[in-house]
């Protein structure tokens, strides 16, 4: 099969995820693989879009278990000669009520949204195939919260030059002032999985930067905002349906061949947005997900969005 064509999503048995996975079996020419930390559920999300004359290959995948990814890695190398299309979707988030302290919170959804990514990243990202694709799904939250951010946070994250061990020194810093209490006294944004998303948004740029550095010229990797969803983490107020958030992930994975933009950039709805752009997907301020987002509970589907 090295010379099938493959696309593997993180997180696909349910809400984006598993819409994404949707659409790419419709329009991707090769093997689409949904991937999900609990196989149960990840086959059952194979029967549901078997059931709609769609075919779909399955591979159980926990981005907090760097055993799992690298057994994925081996798989792909060994049967396909690596990835074409990485599409990074697997993150969690707590609801306000949840009585969790806000540092074990921030703690926890930094481990998947920020720490786990980049070790998936690390892993994956070598084994890309030339010409492929990477799509990292971020949110419009990292933009609210990063403009949150002190002057001098700003400064760091919009860096072009920033690496990802300083990048890597922000999180960290952010875990241990939340567990203190200080963060905003440090110039951090009370939110957790806002500022998860802004360690995937600017990751993203480092990474875009390391594949030109090692002349893969031809591989595109980009952030995305998939825009309000109705999903079981956004709430079912969202004004867009699963498939509608697909479109830009999608969008971008199937980026033709031969071009070479965008690239370590923030995409929504199909358009490069700069990090200051109040209006991402369609939607002039965040508040509304902000609120709905807090009628989601971790526990009921943590790594699996």
């Amino acid at each position: 099969m090295s010379g099938t064509k493959v696309a593997v999503v993180t997180g696909g048995n349910k809400g984006i995820g598993l819409a994404i996975v949707r659409a790419l079996c419709k329009k991707f020419d090769g093997d689409v693989y949904l991937t999900a930390r609990n196989d149960d559920r990840g086959k059952e999300a194979v029967k549901l879009i078997e059931g709609k004359g769609l075919k779909v290959k399955y591979h159980q995948l926990d981005i907090d278990d760097v055993e799992s990814i690298k057994r994925l890695k081996n798989y792909m190398v060994k049967n396909y000669g690596g990835i074409d299309v990485l599409v990074n979707n697997a993150g969690i988030a707590f609801k306000n009520a949840d009585p969790t302290p806000f540092g074990e919170q921030a703690k926890v959804t930094l481990a998947t949204n920020y720490f786990s990514t980049l070790e998936g990243s690390r892993i994956l990202l070598p084994i890309i195939k030339a010409k492929g694709r990477v799509v990292n799904v971020s949110s419009f939250l990292s933009v609210s919260s990063l403009k949150k951010c002190s002057p001098e946070l700003q400064a760091v994250f919009r860096s072009n030059t920033i690496t990802e061990e300083e990048l890597t020194d922000r999180m960290n810093e952010f875990i241990k002032y939340a567990i203190e209490g200080t963060h905003q006294k440090h110039g951090y944004p009370d939110t957790t999985y806002g500022m998860s998303k802004v360690g995937v948004t600017v990751m993203s740029r480092i990474h875009a930067r390391w594949l030109r550095e090692q002349g893969k010229n031809d591989i595109l990797l980009n952030a995305c905002c998939p825009g309000w969803v109705r999903t079981d983490m956004a709430g079912s107020k969202a004004p867009k349906s699963p498939d509608e958030g697909a479109e830009t992930p999608v969008y971008l994975a199937l980026l033709p061949e031969g071009a070479t933009e965008p690239h370590g950039q923030f995409v929504s709805d199909k358009k490069v947005r700069e990090c200051d752009d109040d209006k991402l997907g369609g939607i002039v301020s965040c508040t509304g997900m902000i609120t709905d987002l807090s009628g989601t509970t971790e526990h009921s589907w943590r790594s699996l969005v």
